[in-house]
């Protein structure tokens, strides 16, 4: 357990500091990372995904919390866009949860390769939206934020790398449209959380010390370390002008998983 706990917390310091600097709430790398350590403990394989999704959103709601204050301190987030998302996002991303709850553990796994692959081959691509849309109506916003928090629920993730590329495409700033992403990460952590919490409730092979498809001492371990550094991350966020070499690391990060999730 000790040495497992090591592990939660290097994770968090990952995972946070990705979070800050790209708003991409850190579930990329904590779900797979998670289910690899729940594997090694021996967790039955039916619910491993499952809690791997739950807790990475779990942890999202406190690494969500530390990021926003400080984007919110330089005035990057545009709270108006957020308010008008989140209604859609939560909705969203409670079914995601639910839904993900009557999916194998194995297709879920499967799911999350495939979407890496692709946020891998947008970064590498450098792949942007087309710019000079302008932001749409209450509705539209509402239903955009649903399917970010149906899709973010069942990969586990913040949904920034959703989020800013939509806000980009609507013309809102760079710096902008990573710090209103990192903000809608909460909701969507919030809701997903609670629908993984709730839809494993009695579920069969659970680990002592979970609720629901949340396991505590993971969770407890990644947020100790990610509050930490996810203000760090985004502080680098406003002071590097060129994170291109990191944004090309991490997506050959992301390719890596991708291919090792699909071939296990």
């Amino acid at each position: 357990m000790i040495e497992a706990l090591l592990y939660y917390l290097l994770l968090g310091a990952l995972a946070g500091t990705l979070a800050g600097m790209f708003g991409i709430g850190g579930g990329l790398i904590i779900v797979p990372v998670l289910a690899f350590i729940f594997k090694a403990q021996g967790f039955d394989p039916g619910v491993i995904m499952h809690l791997a999704l739950g807790t990475s959103l779990a942890t999202i709601v406190v690494t969500s919390l530390s990021s926003i204050r400080t984007h919110h301190q330089y005035g990057a987030v545009q709270w108006a866009v957020v308010v008008r998302l989140s209604a859609g996002i939560m909705v969203g991303a409670l079914c995601g949860a639910f839904l993900a709850g009557q999916i194998s553990s194995g297709w879920l796994q499967k799911i999350f390769a495939a979407f890496a692959l692709l946020v891998a081959f947008q970064m590498v691509l450098e792949l942007r939206p087309e710019v000079g849309h302008h932001l749409p109506g209450r509705v539209v916003l509402a239903g955009v934020g649903g399917v970010i928090g149906m899709i973010s629920a069942l990969i586990g993730i913040g949904g920034g790398s959703m989020t800013t590329p939509f806000l980009l495409w609507c013309g809102v700033a760079v710096r902008q449209a990573i710090a209103t992403s990192a903000a809608c990460g909460l909701p969507i952590a919030m809701a997903g959380a609670l629908g993984y919490w709730l839809a494993g409730i009695g579920a069969d092979g659970l680990p002592q010390w979970s609720s629901g498809y949340l396991y505590w001492p993971a969770l407890i371990g990644v947020v100790t370390s990610s509050v930490v550094c996810a203000p760090f991350g985004a502080r680098m966020t406003h002071q590097l002008l060129s994170p291109r070499v990191l944004k090309r690391g991490f997506a050959l990060l992301l390719f890596v998983i991708g291919c090792y999730l699909i071939i296990v």
